[in-house]
């Protein structure tokens, strides 16, 4: 039977950012820029290439900015117009939303991934849909999403980005069980979050691109607590294993953990390098740097 096509996406971004303090006490998180783009619309941006039509929020008090900034800003546009600064209004064009296509939930206590996305489920229906986690910026050829898309196409079921990391970080990730290994795509027989150091069935870590079926759903529905007294995502798409409809998608490209300070460092050196309009300045600047570092050793 033939996958139902992917339209609706939900982006869980109630977090608080304390991480990121104190620049999070007054900006969302997902609002911080790399290198000139938010990280939101990145994500965003990943979702639209992967044919996602409806964009599902779950936020938290405190995060209008996100509403603002992709609203019409009318006096900017009208601003940059006048002085004919063309360019500028067309990068800004990619910011806006079709008056629809975006929706808000709140997320009224923080009970974990599983529940905010449960938040999302009146909006998501009977349909299957994405999760996207705005802290994994993903640069790749082809976006990530669209890759598990197209083989989601294949596969049916529930689909989980995942890469291997070193044994010694699995403790960090929800980590699969593997039961079939088809190169790209593995079919999992477990999944488990968090698992204590020197227990982990894998090192093929889910990271966060989602692609879930509506049984997901119900499966939140319990409400059960998992790691961390948390409501799990991890462990409600666990319960579809055992009727195989779990899959491991290996993408091709590279994950930045930018829900760390070092990881969004990393990214921006990666973006910044990445651009024509900014790499030998930057790239220059950099190498001077490391040359300074050395000769201080």
């Amino acid at each position: 039977m033939k996958a139902k096509k992917v339209t609706k996406a939900i982006f869980p971004v109630a977090g608080l950012g304390t991480r990121f303090l104190p620049a999070t006490k007054s900006i969302p998180k997902e609002i911080m820029t790399l290198v000139d783009r938010p990280l939101i619309q990145y994500a965003i941006d990943e979702a639209r290439a992967a044919g996602i039509k409806e964009f599902i929020f779950v936020t938290s008090r405190g995060k209008s900015a996100l509403e603002d900034y992709f609203d019409n800003a009318p006096e900017l546009e009208s601003a940059l117009k006048k002085s004919g600064k063309d360019d500028l209004l067309e990068i800004l064009k990619e910011t806006n939303m079709d008056s629809g296509a975006i929706a808000y939930i709140r997320q009224n206590r923080p009970l974990g991934l599983g529940h905010a996305v449960w938040c999302a489920r009146r909006l998501v229906g009977n349909e299957p849909f994405a999760v996207l986690l705005p802290d994994d910026v993903i640069a790749a050829e082809k976006p990530c999403l669209q890759q598990m898309v197209e083989a989601y196409a294949e596969t049916g079921g529930n689909m989980v980005a995942a890469m291997e990391v070193a044994p010694e970080r699995t403790s960090s990730y929800g980590v699969l069980d593997i039961g079939e290994d088809m190169g790209s795509i593995v079919k999992a027989k477990g999944m488990v979050e968090k698992p204590a150091k020197g227990t982990a069935p894998s090192n093929l870590a889910v990271i966060g691109r989602y692609i879930l079926s509506p049984k997901v759903m119900t499966n939140l529905n319990r409400m059960k607590q998992g790691a961390g007294g948390e409501i799990q995502l991890t462990d409600a798409i666990a319960e579809e294993v055992a009727d195989g409809n779990v899959f491991g998608y290996r993408f091709r490209g590279q994950r930045y953990d930018c829900g760390s300070k070092a990881g969004f460092l990393q990214a921006t050196v990666a973006f910044g390098l990445s651009r024509p309009d900014l790499r030998d300045e930057f790239g220059a600047y950099l190498h001077d740097m490391i040359a300074l570092q050395k000769a201080a050793q």
